[in-house]
């Protein structure tokens, strides 16, 4: 189901009435970044930009999308300009509009000044951080959208696990998971698959490569699917024909790691603190060495969104929340297991979002 334009609309609303920005610090916000821009419009396209204030949104684009900005983005009043942004700023000047924010993430120190230049009527005040900070909890339409995506990767992930064998290549495999997901209806991947055997295991963000699987290995799978712009997250470890010891024991205690973080996902609790009691876990077994990234993260339209739970995360959880609980250990020339879900953060048990088995599954 689309998400309805009153939505959107309702999310611009937000930007005004949460921010805390209007009318004391600035009379309206320019937004350039286009995932933000998404968010608050629904428009999916490569150029735009967006003027909130008080009593008026403007989106901006160029003439290759009219047509399809109109179509996207309804109930908003448009200006078809380029560049977007100075149109936007232009039309503030015009407006007697006097302080605009603008988003300093996503700006830079020379476009800022050509803005301070140009549109000398103006006071350009950075703000940072302002849609991203509402963009954390997610509605019911996002929740739908990111819990149909997680379907399908589960899926793709049960019809591709019977047919890797022993002789494939890491990239063979990375392409028809791919496939599957784009089968089952993706829009898209969420990322570039990870499919990483034996030694190259043991790199977290390892690229898939021309390395045959060959028995003994460990292979890890860390894929999403795509739908209507939000990204699923997941990660297994395998094993091709029965496993060492090492193997089953470090799968078995990052399993235990990984679980004790979903445990603690709870509204309320601290994302650092959450890190701390997985890694503990890990740390206990004398491998905190070999743990070296943060515990989780959000997702949504964005692979990597706010919250960060690790060490330099900061805040809360809130209901509505869906995050990432990813341990690893990862032993250089040897292999590695990494155990992902996404979860949602609920009133009380988060749900996965994700539920394919999280034993050490052997294949071949």
């Amino acid at each position: 189901m689309p998400i309805p334009s009153s939505t959107y609309a309702s999310r611009r609303d937000n930007v005004v009435r949460r921010t805390g920005l209007f009318p004391d610090s600035i009379d309206a916000i320019l937004i350039n970044d286009l995932i933000n821009i998404r968010y608050l419009t629904g428009f999916t396209g490569s150029n735009a930009a967006l003027l909130i204030s008080e009593s008026r949104s403007v989106f901006a684009t160029d003439g290759r999308y009219d047509e399809q900005s109109a179509y996207e983005c309804p109930g908003i009043e448009r200006l078809i300009t380029r560049p977007c942004p100075d149109g936007l700023l232009r039309l503030a000047l015009d407006a007697g509009l006097g302080r605009v924010g603008f988003d300093a993430d996503h700006v830079s120190v020379a476009t800022y000044h050509g803005w301070r230049d140009d549109f000398r009527g103006l006071l350009m005040t950075p703000v940072a951080g302002v849609v991203e900070a509402l963009r954390v909890v997610k509605d019911d339409f996002e929740i739908d959208l990111l819990r149909r995506a997680c379907a399908i990767s589960d899926e793709a992930l049960r019809l591709l696990l019977p047919d890797v064998h022993a002789g494939m290549s890491e990239r063979a495999v990375a392409r028809r998971l791919d496939s599957l997901m784009l089968d089952l209806g993706a829009d898209a991947i969420a990322f570039e698959t990870i499919c990483a055997a034996g030694e190259n295991s043991a790199i977290p963000h390892h690229s898939p490569t021309d390395r045959l699987l060959v028995s003994g290995d460990l292979l890890k799978l860390d894929f999403g699917a795509q739908l209507g712009g939000y990204h699923a997250d997941m990660t297994r470890t395998f094993c091709l024909g029965s496993p060492a010891s090492w193997q089953q024991e470090i799968h078995d205690l990052v399993r235990a790691a990984q679980l004790t973080g979903r445990e603690a996902v709870r509204p309320g609790a601290d994302v650092v603190q959450i890190d701390q009691l997985a890694r503990g876990v890990i740390e206990a077994a004398g491998l905190g060495d070999h743990f070296g990234h943060g515990l989780g993260h959000g997702v949504g339209l964005e692979i990597h969104e706010a919250p960060t739970l690790g060490p330099l995360g900061e805040g809360i959880l809130a209901s509505g929340t869906p995050v990432t609980v990813e341990p690893g250990v990862y032993l250089p020339g040897r292999g590695g297991v990494r155990i992902e879900d996404t979860l949602l953060v609920t009133g009380g048990e988060p749900e996965s979002l994700t539920t394919s088995e999280r034993e050490l599954v052997v294949l071949g």
